[in-house]
Formats: structure tokens, C-alpha cells, sequence
């Protein structure tokens, strides 16, 4: 099976962290245990994975990374992808998961702000609220130039997909608040990885990957949790419609 074009669990981690250094076997291992992945078996019980495997993963990992996308949902959209032949995602999601606009140059660098309209397509003004709103954080060139982050693109790019919806920049502070608030929560949790009196974390591999693991389902336990809150709720204020 190997020679037809599959590879072991090691050799897809090792062929996608230079896109995705966080990516781990053991996080591979948790997309599959979520159903998300469905890898072929040797007869020993060791994972294969066809390119079709490798490229599902690199949508999974694109739409989780760019897109802020939790697995949940994501999974719904493979899954309906896989039986339709068609894909639901937002527009927006998947003209940037096409497009491939964010690639690693991008993302590592500081883009004047006079650029981002050009680059997103999105206004000064509303990258400027969105950092009011603290949302991102800009910086300052040595020259005084207002800079933005490219590993910020993504985010950008959703709440101007909010905008559509009515929903702009000042709403979204809310989030801001609640990320803190959430923060020093899975700080809180994540502390039983931490090996000495300081609190600081062993970098070890093993320590590495299971502090991976469990913040990733931290992260999707959380959004399950919060996006039947706002579920129930809806379906409360819009009887009829929410069902």
C-alpha cells in the first residue's frame, strides 16, 4: 500500500509542520478519534494515509488555522462535501481556501496599512476599528507607519464577513472580553502540564503533544458548549424560524 502513494501518520506530520509547526501525531490521532479522518489499516493495525486522507487534513487544518472554523462544523461540511460533491462553506472560506492568498511570506510579515485594501479588500477605517476595538493590535514602523500583522489576514477577513450581517467592529469587543476571560481559564486548566515550582512547561516532545492535544479539545468542547448556548436561545427569540 505504501508504494501505491501512502504514507505513515510520522511522514504526513513531518511533510505538513513546515506549513503547520503545531501539528503533531497526536493531533492527527485526535481528528481521527473525532471522525474527522478515517485513515486505511495495515493488518498490524498501523495508519495509512492516501492522498485523498492527506488532502482532506490539509482542508481540516487550513479551515481551523484561517478560518477559526471549529471541528464540529467542520466536519459537517467534509462530510456533506464528501456525499454531495458540493461544498457549503461560507463563500468567503472557500474563495480564501482556493485562492491560497495567505501563503507563509504573507503571513509572517508587517503590511503597511495602506496596503491592506489592496491586499483584503477591506478599508483603513475598518482595519483602524478593528483595532479600537481591540480585535488586533497594530504596530508602529520606525518611520511612524501604522503596520498589520499578517498572521492577523484571517481574522480580518471574518469580521468583515460579519459586516454583511450587520455586526461591525464595536460589537466584537465582546469577544475580546470573553477571550481574556477564557484565556485564564485554559491557563488555569493547561497548569497540569506545567513540571516545575515556576509553572514553567517542560519542552519536551511528549509534553508538547499532549499539551497540543488537550487544548485543542479544550478549544472544541468550549465552542460545543457555547454554540448550543447561542443555539437554544436563538431558537427562543425566533420560533418557527430556528428549527
Amino acid at each position: 500500500m505504501a508504494d501505491a502513494g501512502y504514507l505513515t501518520i510520522g511522514k504526513v506530520v513531518k511533510r505538513m509542520q513546515e506549513r503547520y509547526p503545531d501539528l503533531s501525531v497526536s493531533k492527527v490521532r485526535f481528528l481521527e478519534d473525532e471522525g474527522l479522518l478515517a485513515p486505511s489499516r495495515t493488518p498490524g493495525g498501523s495508519r495509512l494515509y492516501s492522498q485523498n486522507d492527506i488532502k482532506r487534513l490539509e482542508k481540516i487544518l487550513y479551515l481551523q488555522k484561517h478560518r477559526f472554523m471549529p471541528l464540529s462544523v467542520i466536519k459537517e461540511e467534509l462530510d456533506r462535501e464528501e456525499n454531495t460533491g458540493s461544498s457549503t462553506v461560507s463563500s468567503a472560506a472557500a474563495v480564501a481556501f482556493a485562492n491560497e492568498t495567505d501563503d507563509e511570506e504573507t503571513i509572517g510579515k508587517l503590511h503597511p496599512i495602506d496596503r491592506i485594501p489592496d491586499l483584503l479588500g477591506v478599508s483603513i477605517t475598518f482595519v483602524k476599528q478593528l483595532a479600537e476595538a481591540g480585535i488586533i493590535s497594530l504596530q508602529r514602523s520606525p518611520h511612524g507607519r501604522d503596520l498589520v500583522d499578517g498572521k492577523d489576514f484571517a481574522l480580518i477577513r471574518t469580521c468583515d464577513g460579519l459586516r454583511h450581517f450587520g455586526i461591525g467592529a464595536k460589537n466584537l469587543r465582546q469577544y475580546v472580553t470573553a477571550a481574556n476571560r477564557e484565556s485564564a481559564m485554559f491557563e488555569q486548566a493547561l497548569m497540569v502540564y506545567a513540571r516545575t515550582g515556576a509553572g514553567d512547561v517542560e519542552r519536551t516532545e511528549e509534553t508538547r503533544q499532549q499539551f497540543d492535544a488537550a487544548f485543542t479539545e479544550m478549544l472544541l468542547l468550549t465552542n460545543q458548549v457555547r454554540n448550543a448556548l447561542i443555539t437554544r436561545q436563538i431558537k427562543q427569540s425566533f420560533k418557527g424560524l430556528a428549527d
